[in-house]
């Protein structure tokens, strides 16, 4: 690996590599002219493998397999998408020690401090969220591959991402339902009083810095924040959507986090966890390790990708009656 930026060539496998934030970092490698592997199941068909990207299909959760397909390979750099667990980290370091000259580590920025005692958050900013249990395994994992690294030397880089989107996932609480709600002229649930600050990146944008930190001996040891720079209260986002589906002035409605989560327990954690609190990130460290990356497409403009999308796949077009009848209590409140 060079201390400077990389070159082509570089042997990379993406472990995923077909999820919102990976699928874009899988196209940026490969058209840098990097020799990509994807290593997945091979399930998801909402977004393929490019051409000339070698896909071997095997389940990470099976060691036995994972040895089988990629038999006395080594690879140049691992960017694991898929470990959420301190036990699947472990078991990561124990199939990847030695085979790899960089391991990196797909975190998550839920994972800083919650609340967040001041702003903005970099990466000495504290790993504590009390509220989300997603979040307390991420700091594990962490803890995991920080250890392999303090005694062992494994090359591992953590990136902590927040909130990336790609066109086909919508931010808003409620999905889909709640552009049908937007269109149809009825209360749209927006957590709390909507002046919280909240960072939306694309995932184009991410993959600049993800893949810009391949190769890089001096990120070895290190952790980064790759998050865009433009901060958005959440009625703004709403409003974004909003203006992307032709609804000029939807009908906001300010609920609660707590309520929310009282109503719906499976959205609290994230809510409370993540969504309800402002953050801002400071990029500082990124653009320093990687010049070229800089956020450059807005959410106005991420939201049209969004709507256009969806009109061109009626399938995600899903109204779901539980959120509908759910948006009507909390409406009502």
């Amino acid at each position: 690996m060079s201390a400077s930026k990389p070159g082509t060539g570089l042997r990379v496998l993406f472990v995923g590599g077909s999820g919102v934030i990976s699928a874009a970092s899988v196209a940026r490698a490969a058209a840098l002219g990097f020799n990509v592997t994807v290593l997945n199941r091979g399930v998801s068909a909402e977004r393929t493998v490019p051409n000339g990207v070698e896909h071997l299909m095997a389940d990470v959760r099976d060691p036995a397999a994972v040895r089988h397909v990629l038999g006395t390979r080594t690879f140049d750099v691992v960017a694991d998408f898929v470990t959420f667990t301190a036990g699947q980290a472990a078991a990561a370091v124990e199939l990847f020690g030695g085979k790899c000259g960089q391991y990196i580590f797909i975190s998550s920025a839920s994972a800083y401090q919650k609340p967040p005692a001041r702003l903005p958050i970099t990466e000495s900013t504290p790993l504590r969220n009390p509220f989300w249990q997603y979040s307390r395994d991420k700091i594990a994992c962490e803890d995991v591959f920080t250890a392999a690294y303090r005694q062992d030397g494994f090359p591992v880089t953590v990136v902590r991402p927040s909130h990336t989107y790609d066109p086909t996932r919508l931010p808003l609480l409620f999905g889909w339902t709640d552009v049908h709600r937007m269109r149809a002229g009825l209360p749209v649930v927006v957590h709390g009083d909507g002046t919280s600050l909240w960072t939306l990146t694309h995932t184009a944008d991410f993959a600049v810095g993800f893949v810009g930190l391949f190769g890089l001996n001096a990120a070895v040891g290190e952790g980064f924040t790759i998050t865009s720079d433009e901060v958005l209260p959440w009625d703004a986002v709403y409003r974004a959507v909003a203006a992307a589906a032709d609804v000029p002035d939807p009908a906001l409605v300010h609920v609660s986090s707590d309520t929310i989560a009282a109503l719906a327990p499976e959205l609290g954690a994230g809510l409370l966890g993540d969504k309800s609190h402002s953050v801002i990130f400071d990029n500082s460290k990124i653009k320093r390790f990687v010049p070229d990356f800089g956020a450059r497409i807005p959410y106005s403009a991420g939201a049209r990708q969004i709507m256009a999308w969806h009109i061109d796949h009626p399938e995600a077009r899903v109204v779901n009656p539980e959120y509908m009848a759910l948006s009507d209590r909390l409406a009502a409140r």
